[in-house]
């Protein structure tokens, strides 16, 4: 067998021994396509699957976009569907700067522009969550229909420890301290926030977290997740600068019952034309995951309503 021969045959055997040993949840992306645009000055990374209707897909801290295959292999059949890692997360260039939810919002807007040709249905998790809501108060035009999930509304957060709040998010707006502390253990450190927010604890895999805390032990990466905090109190300032507007586009609220529960949906109905609270038994705060055929259900019902 001459060498060139050679060679082809063993890329193609390590191509079919990688898909032979991959865990599920990796074959399934086996289906998706993965694409990398410059927009709004950052290296966007993001992954694209099915046809349909488009709906883009916010992930949240501590994760990127791996956290959505579940959801993209269930629906491809009936969306398309475009997940992207968040600026400084996944695949996606680790900036400087850029992390209030206004310039990620404009992130995804260019996404929506350059692959939806400027409108597409949103959903949007924990800080994803939180630029969804941002994207739908800036650029209405840009979205038909938002679904926010398990996060909350800027500058409503409790982060006071003392009084029953989350101490994490005074911990990961600290300028430094966080990334000395978590240096060597991203990983470690990772897994117990995810875990500690579960109500089902087996939800979130170890091999999920495995690739989350690959991307964020990377120089820069766990910097970038921490300025997502770190930018909360310019987001809290922007939101309640638009107190103003009104959500336009029909909206769906979803929270885990042992998370936040029924609280986004009464912050958000007053401000919406057309709302759905929906609150997810059995699950804490990675509803698309802890109840992935619920919240599937969940979604398809709302985006055909």
């Amino acid at each position: 067998m001459d060498i060139g021969r050679r060679n082809a045959f063993k890329t193609l055997a390590g191509a079919i021994l990688a898909a032979a040993t991959a865990p599920q949840a990796l074959a399934r992306s086996g289906e998706i396509e993965s694409r990398i645009a410059r927009l709004n000055g950052c290296d966007i990374h993001y992954r694209v699957a099915g046809s349909g209707p488009t709906v883009v897909l916010l992930h949240g801290w501590p994760q990127t976009s791996f956290a959505w295959l579940g959801v993209m292999h269930r629906l491809a059949d009936r969306y398309r569907l475009i997940a992207p890692d968040i600026r400084g997360t996944g695949l996606s260039e680790k900036t400087v700067s850029g992390y209030d939810k206004r310039n990620i919002a404009e992130d995804v807007r260019q996404l929506i522009e350059l692959e939806a040709d400027g409108r597409a249905h949103l959903v949007g998790h924990d800080m994803g969550g939180k630029a969804a809501l941002v994207l739908a108060l800036v650029a209405p035009e840009s979205v038909s229909r938002l679904v926010l999930v398990d996060c909350s509304v800027p500058g409503t957060e409790n982060m006071d420890a003392s009084r029953g709040g989350l101490w994490h998010y005074g911990f990961h707006m600290a300028p430094e301290i966080p990334e000395l502390l978590t240096k060597g253990r991203e990983r470690d450190y990772i897994a117990a926030q995810i875990k500690s927010w579960c109500h089902r604890k087996d939800a979130v895999t170890d091999e999920a977290i495995s690739e989350y805390a690959s991307h964020y032990a990377k120089p820069g990466g766990m910097t970038a997740g921490f300025n997502l905090y770190r930018a909360l109190k310019a987001d809290a300032a922007l939101v309640a600068s638009l107190s103003d507007r009104r959500l336009v586009m029909p909206v769906m609220t979803i929270g885990g019952r042992y998370s936040v529960g029924d609280k986004l949906a009464q912050q958000l109905a007053p401000r919406c034309d057309r709302h759905v609270g929906v609150v997810v038994e059995d699950s804490g705060h990675f509803v698309a995951e802890e109840a992935e055929s619920t919240f599937c259900d969940h979604i398809v019902r709302f985006l055909g309503a």
